[in-house]
């Protein structure tokens, strides 16, 4: 399950301590901010004292006060294989005598699965004293999500195709849950032949209330939910990385079909990121990332639809595929069952009517349309040289022959 916020969740995952730093340099004023030039440059040293783990030139900048601080940050990071850390300072302004306020984009990657970085933005207050400024305060903007490591030591377990990443996990269920990853990459990729990494980055905090700063959003949305990913629509090599973060309430009470179908499902939404647009419906793009999760899995309509069955056996048909606030966290859990299984069926009659191939395309071609109005339509028409109510009366069709019995 793909989190819906920017549409696909909400650009999310990363950041660091983007200050507690002392800026040496020229000194300010008294009454205006600091270059701009000056707060990046700090920061471009910080970035590279951390990636080349020089613990003394990591502190060297900071207020001493705030070292003790920062040398747990840096130890809790030692734990994961950064290949890329950048800040990018975007704004810096005055905000009375003596102080500033600066914004600055952070990105990191983790070496070996992040074509681009994870991203995050954070504002951080700078205040003058004795000819110096010092960053005095630095937390995340409105809405910004907490970073894992944030929350505590990070344990990691590297798998043949994933890197998990967990605070508060023992080691046992964090290998288990990479071994399941492991499990779904070559099975997301049998099912999708456009070139992805092939590999996946999954985040276990340590209860959902956690997970929920992950996401900087109320944990009380996702209490029910095993996974979601992170990510902004329309991928390209400078579009944040994905991350898959496992509600580890939810997904500890599923069995193993269950766990490997969650990972299934978010891993096909990290290697369908880059064809998944702001023209890409939800009822498809979770649609599909279901088909893929149950493809080759033998469950019938009526073991994978039962929400869906019960209203076709009840004579409530739904007369249109669902919109996309049909899928909204937190709401009515039967009827975003329903939408999620309407997705899923619409597909998979793609896949048998059309085949495979059909289905693959269409997905692409729904995204690559410059807008959403009109995208399902013209992909209808020129892959499955059908009309869009033609399509919506085949389907409900398929709901009544696999789900009415």
């Amino acid at each position: 399950m793909a989190g819906q916020g920017g549409r696909r969740r909400r650009g999310a995952a990363a950041g660091l301590l983007a200050g507690l730093l002392v800026l040496t340099g020229c000194a300010g004023t008294g009454t205006g901010a600091p270059p701009r030039a000056e707060v990046q440059g700090l920061l471009d040293r910080h970035a590279a004292a951390l990636l080349g783990r020089d613990e003394a030139g990591y502190l060297a900048d900071l207020d001493p006060a705030l070292v003790p601080a920062a040398r747990t940050e840096f130890r809790r990071l030692a734990s994961i294989p950064l290949g890329g850390l950048d800040y990018r300072v975007t704004d810096v302004d005055p905000a009375g005598s003596g102080r500033a306020t600066a914004r600055a984009r952070l990105g990191y990657r983790i070496k070996g699965y992040d074509s681009g970085p994870a991203t995050t933005e954070r504002v951080l207050d700078l205040a003058e004293k004795d000819g110096r400024w010092y960053v005095t305060g630095d937390r995340p903007v409105e809405g910004a999500p907490q970073q894992l490591w944030q929350q505590g030591e990070v344990t990691a377990v590297t798998g043949r195709r994933s890197l998990v990443l967990g605070v508060g996990q023992g080691r046992e269920r964090l290998r288990e849950i990479a071994d399941a990853a492991d499990r779904a990459v070559p099975a997301v990729g049998a099912a999708w032949p456009s070139p992805w990494a092939g590999r996946v980055v999954v985040l276990v905090p340590a209860s959902v209330d956690a997970m929920g700063r992950l996401l900087g959003a109320p944990a009380a949305s996702y209490r029910g939910i095993a996974a979601v990913t992170t990510g902004q629509i329309g991928g390209g090599p400078e579009a944040p990385a994905d991350r898959v973060i496992v509600n580890p309430d939810a997904y500890g009470v599923l069995g193993d079909f269950g766990r490997g179908f969650v990972l299934a499902h978010e891993t096909t939404h990290v290697a369908t990121r880059a064809q998944t647009t702001a023209a890409t419906p939800v009822w498809l793009s979770e649609g599909f990332a279901d088909w893929v999760a149950y493809r080759g899995t033998g469950r019938t309509p009526a073991q994978a639809a039962p929400e869906l069955a019960r209203a076709v056996r009840a004579g409530n048909t739904p007369a249109a595929l669902p919109e996309d606030g049909e899928f909204a966290f937190g709401g009515d859990g039967e009827a975003m069952a329903r939408a999620y299984e309407s997705g899923w069926l619409a597909c998979a009659m793609i896949a048998e009517q059309w085949g495979e191939t059909h289905l693959t395309a269409f997905y692409r071609a729904v995204g690559a349309h410059p807008q959403r109005e009109g995208a399902v339509e013209k992909a209808l028409r020129d892959v499955l040289d059908i009309t869009p109510e033609e399509f919506t009366t085949r389907w409900r069709a398929h709901l009544t022959a696999r789900l009415g019995g």
